[in-house]
C-alpha cells in the first residue's frame, strides 16, 4: 500500500507525566467541540483547544523507540505513531491529546464514549484517559482495541474503560488526557489516527 507523507511534522516526544494537583474549572462539550481533532491544523492543536504530544518510556528510563509525525494514508490527513515497543526498562510509546497548556480539563458529561477514525498494522493498542482524579503516571482508564490495514471507526465507550490504580469512577467532567499507546508488548508499531470525536 503506497502512503504518501505530506508534512512530515515529528512531535517532540518527551514532557511530563506528573498529575495536575488542582484543575481549572472545566470546559463544557459543544456540538462544534464533539470533534476533538480532524486532523485539519496543520500545527498538531485540536478542536477543542488542545495539543498532542508524544511520550515514550525512555521518560522513566524505558528503551521503547518511537515517534509521532503528520502523514497521510489512503487519502486521509492522519496523525501517525511508530516505533518499537520494548518491555525491557519500560513499555509503551503513546500519542496523547492534552486538553489545554494549563491542564485545563474537558467537561465530556453527557456523552456516551469516543469514535476514532483509526489504521494500524493489525495489532492491539491501548486507549487511556486521564482525569483530574489522577494523582500518578501509572493510574489511569484503559481500553483496548485491534487497528486493522485498513481504515475504520472504532467506538468505545466509557463504560469500556477500567480503572488501573484508582477507585474513583471515571470523571467525565474532568478529562485532562486521551492517550493511544502500543503498550506493554515487544511489538513493532504503526498507529495512524485521521478523526477523534465525542459521541
Amino acid at each position: 500500500m503506497a502512503h504518501a507523507a505530506v508534512r512530515r511534522k515529528v512531535l517532540a516526544m518527551g514532557g511530563s507525566l506528573a498529575a495536575t494537583a488542582v484543575a481549572p474549572p472545566a470546559r463544557a462539550v459543544t456540538d462544534s467541540a464533539r470533534v476533538l481533532d480532524d486532523l485539519s491544523d496543520p500545527d498538531a492543536a485540536g478542536r477543542a483547544g488542545a495539543r498532542w504530544l508524544g511520550f515514550t518510556d525512555q521518560v522513566m528510563g524505558g528503551r521503547s523507540q518511537g515517534q509521532v509525525r503528520r502523514d497521510e494514508i489512503d487519502g486521509r490527513p492522519c496523525l501517525r505513531l511508530t516505533g518499537r515497543v520494548s518491555t525491557d526498562g519500560g513499555g509503551f510509546i503513546q500519542m496523547a491529546l492534552e486538553f489545554g497548556e494549563t491542564g485545563r480539563p474537558l467537561d465530556a458529561t453527557g456523552t456516551s464514549g469516543l469514535s476514532l477514525d483509526i489504521w494500524g498494522n493489525g495489532e492491539r493498542y491501548n486507549c487511556h484517559l486521564r482525569t483530574t482524579d489522577v494523582r500518578w503516571y501509572e493510574q489511569s482508564y484503559r481500553a483496548t482495541f485491534t487497528a486493522t490495514p485498513a481504515w475504520q471507526t472504532v467506538r468505545l465507550a466509557w463504560a469500556d474503560f477500567a480503572p488501573h490504580g484508582l477507585s474513583q469512577p471515571l470523571n467525565l467532567g474532568g478529562l485532562l488526557r486521551i492517550g493511544l499507546l502500543g503498550w506493554m508488548r515487544d511489538f513493532d508499531a504503526d498507529l495512524a489516527l485521521a478523526r477523534i470525536a465525542l459521541v
